[in-house]
């Protein structure tokens, strides 16, 4: 576990070193004196313990998720503005490094993308050359079940959860648990734990406490899975007053501030969007035209913001009666709560390029423009599906539904509906610009790697 974890630490720090190297090789180039790489090297050592005093090596062995480089964005934003500023300081100061202001805005960039670029692959790298951490989840047989399956599905962690030690006295069909709580430390001995995942029970808080108390003193790592997360979140203060540590609790949904932020965000990126799109639009649209009969885009109706009934605009993928056989195609669903089938015998050809790159979403642009959609928000589900969202579930439908959303680079296809509604409950809950950024991002990732798988 240790061996691991010093293993990513210094994949990290090489992909540093070369990714700082290379933008001070790119400053040469621009700058053209000996001078300029003499004192771009000298960024180098300030790069790497910048990023160490930011916790950037030792945030991952408390991770699960390794590949989360796009989270650390706004801390090496920090690192790398710090250091160009603190060169442009020595440079003012008579130290004469021979660094204008072209230069140093090509090593702040240069830096900035390439550790992005190659943090991210050093961390695949990792994933791959890394043995896979095993997990032994500490709570009731449902919790063991649901993480076990996440964690199973998700591209982005290397861990196999592959037992689970109960808190409480086991139901009579719950699966056979390792053991006893009280035999944690000879489980974790037994079976080489390196983790174990905490689901505390709605009582028994003490018990909890004491779990994580005898993990960390066999010297293994502990993630906690806290219930309250899956009302509130992740956007909490810690409060300390005077010893005692508080949680505060953001209110749910959005000022009037941040929904106007929202909707400048919209409207920049639909404009944007519908001008750069245009000539791969109309392409679209007569590559449909010539593929089968019917209309080039799909109206369908949808539940909106406060319940309200919207019509999403998608180009046509199906043949036109595609309503009339879905009841005959039934038996063939393999979501939990919604209708998804993999190889839909429905999909015509050109639809099929459609769906698997998802430009069949890109008429929902006119969607955002007009004020009926987001460009990201909770995903707007059809009448026959919404009436299953039930209780504080509906309460996602606080803001406007999104052309995409976590769901999205979840893998909408393999989330159940029920999972899928506590994901848009809770990014409600979270939101913030910075999050909507990063899901736009990572939902280009995704988009690009269902292209090439």
């Amino acid at each position: 576990m240790r061996s691991r974890d010093a293993f990513y630490r210094r994949i990290l720090a090489a992909a540093d070193i070369a990714a700082v190297l290379c933008a001070v090789a790119l400053t040469f180039v621009v700058g053209g004196g000996a001078a300029h790489l003499a004192a771009a090297l000298l960024t180098v050592p300030l790069v790497l313990v910048a990023a160490k005093l930011s916790g950037l090596y030792d945030r991952d062995e408390l991770l699960l998720r390794k590949s989360s480089t796009l989270d650390e964005l706004p801390t090496i934003l920090n690192v790398v503005t710090l250091v160009a500023l603190l060169a442009a300081i020595a440079d003012e100061s008579g130290l004469q490094l021979g660094l204008g202001g072209r230069e140093l805005l090509v090593l702040w960039l240069g830096q900035l993308l390439l550790l992005l670029l190659f943090r991210s692959a050093a961390r695949s790298f990792a994933m791959r050359r890394t043995a896979v951490e095993r997990c032994v989840v500490v709570g009731d047989a449902d919790a063991w079940a649901r993480v076990r399956k996440t964690l199973a599905e998700s591209p982005y962690t290397n861990s196999l959860v592959f037992g689970y030690l109960p808190i409480h006295r086991i139901r009579d069909d719950d699966p056979e648990p390792l053991g006893a709580l009280a035999d944690l430390d000879s489980v974790v001995v037994r079976h080489e734990v390196h983790r174990i995942i905490v689901s505390p029970p709605a009582s028994g808080a003490d018990t909890s406490l004491e779990v994580v108390r005898s993990a960390k003193a066999l010297g293994i790592k502990v993630t906690l899975l806290p219930r309250i997360l899956e009302v509130v979140g992740s956007s909490v203060a810690f409060d300390d007053v005077d010893g005692i540590t508080l949680l505060g609790v953001r209110r749910f949904g959005l000022a009037r501030s941040s929904s106007a932020v929202k909707r400048a965000q919209d409207v920049v990126g639909a404009i944007v969007g519908l001008l750069v799109t245009a000539p791969l639009l109309a392409l679209i649209a007569a590559a449909i035209k010539l593929d089968s009969p019917g209309t080039v885009l799909f109206r369908q109706n949808r539940v909106g913001r406060h319940d309200e009934i919207l019509e999403i605009l998608k180009f046509r993928t199906m043949v036109t009666d595609a309503e009339e056989r879905k009841a005959q195609l039934a038996a063939l669903n393999e979501a939990e709560g919604l209708f998804k089938i993999t190889d839909d015998p429905r999909v015509t050809r050109v639809g099929r390029f459609l769906r698997r790159t998802s430009l069949d979403e890109l008429p929902q642009l006119v969607n955002v423009l007009r004020g009926d959609m987001s460009l990201v928000g909770p995903r707007p589900l059809v009448l026959a599906e919404d009436v299953h969202v039930e209780g504080w579930h509906r309460r996602r439908l606080h803001i406007k539904p999104g052309m995409t959303g976590p769901w999205q680079i979840l893998g909408s296809g393999r989330i159940p509906l029920y999972e899928m509604v506590k994901i848009d409950y809770l990014y409600v809950a979270n939101w913030s610009l910075w999050g909507d950024i990063k899901i736009l991002l990572r939902t280009a990732l995704y988009i690009l790697a269902r292209r090439n798988a």
